[in-house]
């Protein structure tokens, strides 16, 4: 399994104005819940644990 994480999404500026638009008006608690309900979806979707320990990993703040 290899992740891509080479740019891979048509319209990359619309998919971002759309997590953007997703964001308006919540709280900033409101706003990590949704992240979080996104992100448990997308990793159903991936459904499996491998890959998302690779993304993880590979979103993770440099050490």
């Amino acid at each position: 399994m290899t992740l891509t994480l080479t740019p891979n999404i048509d319209a990359p500026d619309d998919l971002y104005a759309d997590l953007l638009a997703a964001h308006e008006g919540l709280t900033d608690d409101q706003s990590a819940a949704l992240n979080a309900r996104l992100i448990l979806i997308l990793a159903n979707h991936i459904g499996d644990r491998d890959t998302f320990r690779a993304a993880l990993k590979a979103a993770a703040p440099p050490a």
